[in-house]
């Protein structure tokens, strides 16, 4: 029973929602992840699950129960069109991927949630807009009318220095809140996953990643 319980458990932490009482979305990260766990989660009561490759995204397409499908993994433009037409693309990290996904979407008579991608720990290996640029993206993006940015995306970086992680999960919800002004689209704050999603709730992350908090380690 242990994905039953991990799902309970963590959903009855959920429950009293983050640090500034808003309601927290828990997303299943479903990466590797066969689809008979897939679904036990969802009728544990996992609603959204993410999927970090396109090749297991287009497998397990409309294979989960009903939970909302999210892409949260790294996008190429020439895959674009298998994952435009789902609930949130988590990882728009350039505007090269912002004119293919707003291209696809026009193509599919739909208009694509997306949220912006932000290096916040300014990490080579990963994509993402530096954090200076969070604002002017997102301005950007009021160029494809079949785009909709709903938000930001941000993954802390592994390391020890605990109060580096507190500063930038700080930094990504002032990003958050000046995007609001805005835009009132901006809804969500995607941090957070296994080892860290309490520090990132603590400072206003109201969507969630988790993969092993949830089915366990990876065999």
């Amino acid at each position: 029973m242990g994905i039953e319980n991990n799902v309970k458990e963590i959903l009855s932490e959920l429950a009293a929602g983050n640090a500034f009482g808003e309601p927290v979305t828990l997303v299943a990260a479903t990466k590797t992840r066969p689809k008979e766990e897939i679904c036990r989660a969802v009728a544990a009561g996992i609603g959204d699950v993410g999927e970090n490759r396109v090749q297991e995204f287009r497998e397990k397409h409309g294979c989960v129960g009903g939970a909302r499908e999210h892409f949260i993994g790294h996008l190429q433009t020439n895959k674009v069109k298998y994952v435009v037409g789902c609930y949130l693309i988590h990882s728009l990290d350039r505007d090269e991927l912002a004119e293919a996904i707003a291209r696809e979407a026009q193509k599919k008579h739909t208009v694509q949630d997306v949220l912006l991608q932000i290096n916040i720990g300014r990490e080579e290996s990963k994509g993402g807009y530096p954090y200076e640029d969070g604002l002017s993206a997102l301005a950007r993006m009021a160029a494809y009318p079949s785009l909709r940015v709903r938000g930001f995306m941000a993954m802390l970086p592994l390391t020890d220095d605990e109060a580096l992680l507190h500063r930038l999960a700080a930094a990504m919800r002032t990003l958050f809140d000046e995007a609001k002004k805005m835009s009132g689209d901006i809804a969500f704050l995607s941090m957070g996953m296994s080892g860290d999603w309490r520090l990132c709730l603590g400072h206003g992350a109201n969507m969630i990643r988790l993969g092993t908090a949830i089915f366990g380690e990876r065999s």
